[in-house]
């Protein structure tokens, strides 16, 4: 899944140029190219599809050029990630009637790989012989406000957990009690299933969605599929899966996975990852910085030559690219997207 926009890490990530586009780390390359090479070690080149908005057609284009057309699946508007999973599924469907799928965000760090991907193919067996919804669930290492939450119970398959509930951000004194009881894990957004058994989920709790879809079951990996698509996929609900399938569902598993994921959806997350001199601060990616009396704060430039002194900030992020300069609370973080709807109102779209 590559269509977001990535709102929570402005001003880097612009309606333009968002996020999963991005080498944050300096690697040479982006989360998206990373998260293709990731899988690419285990699936061939010619099973891996990318679904984004179609004002980025170009950019997977340039950033993935091992993958043909039709592997790139474009969305005409966005409609969350419900829409975006059905019309990879289906499409999938008339390639392979009995795949098994995985389902990513784009947008992921994972630090150990052989880890992940054996963690994957674990998920892969379980959904092969089983017909459940796999989700991969992480141990929570602190109380986390910006992530869903999923609460195991004590029934098990194997290594997997049947789930109880998903939750989603809770507030801080919830997260807290989350993390305390030791039922609740992190929803990494990470999915795997068989074909069928998503498509019989969708038909039980989202038939608006495969009323449609299903009228157009002979367009699928023809021509004919990016009209069908076109016309169709904007009268999709906008919903996300956890909402729309996950949280109905009885037939829902969760495998517990310690594989050094990250979700970098914040500039809190990066944060977190990052090298931290003896005051707690983090300066990325080369930025020049002069930190005085400041502590737990965090900057990042995109201009190698600009040079920013920082005195008397506690816990802040300093943020600089293009013609935006972004001053936040760390602890307010979640209201980016607020600043960004505000400065594009006020000043118009290009600081958006």
């Amino acid at each position: 899944m590559g269509g977001g926009i990535g709102s929570r890490f402005w001003p880097f990530s612009r309606e333009s140029y968002p996020k999963q586009f991005i080498d944050f780390f300096g690697t040479g390359r982006s989360l998206l190219q990373m998260t293709f090479d990731r899988f690419n070690k285990i699936i061939p080149t010619e099973n891996i599809y990318i679904v984004t908005n179609e004002s980025y057609a170009d950019l997977i284009k340039e950033q993935l050029p091992e993958l043909k057309e039709k592997q790139i699946l474009l969305e005409p508007t966005r409609r969350n990630t419900a829409p975006c999973i059905a019309y990879a599924a289906y499409h999938i469907q008339a390639c392979n009637p009995h795949a098994n799928i995985v389902v990513a965000p784009s947008d992921h760090l994972i630090q150990k790989e052989d880890v992940f991907l054996r963690d994957v193919q674990k998920g892969f067996d379980f959904v092969r012989e089983n017909k459940a919804l796999v989700t991969l669930g992480i141990k929570p290492s602190r109380p986390e406000t910006g992530y869903g939450y999923i609460q195991s119970s004590e029934s098990t398959l194997g290594e997997f957990y049947k789930v109880k509930t998903f939750t989603e951000k809770p507030n801080l004194e919830l997260a807290k009690v989350f993390q305390a009881s030791g039922e609740f894990f992190w929803n990494s957004g990470l999915f795997i299933w068989n074909v069928h058994t998503i498509l019989d989920a969708f038909s039980r709790f989202l038939p608006d969605i495969t009323a449609r879809f299903d009228l157009g079951k002979p367009a699928f990996n023809t021509e004919k599929e990016r009209a069908f698509i076109q016309e169709n996929y904007p009268y999709c609900p906008n919903i996300s899966i956890d909402y729309g399938i996950m949280e109905k569902a009885d037939n829902v598993y969760m495998l517990c996975v310690d594989f050094g994921w990250a979700d970098l959806g914040t500039w809190g997350s990066l944060y977190d990852l990052g090298n931290k001199d003896e005051k707690e601060n983090v300066v990325l990616k080369n930025s020049k910085a002069l930190l005085y009396e400041s502590t737990g704060t965090l900057v990042s430039l995109e201009d190698p030559d600009r040079m920013v002194v920082v005195q008397g900030l506690e816990d802040y992020i300093i943020a600089e690219s293009g013609n935006a300069l972004l001053i936040c609370k760390k602890t307010d973080e979640q209201r980016i997207k607020q600043f960004v709807a505000d400065a594009r109102m006020n000043f118009g779209k290009e600081y958006s």
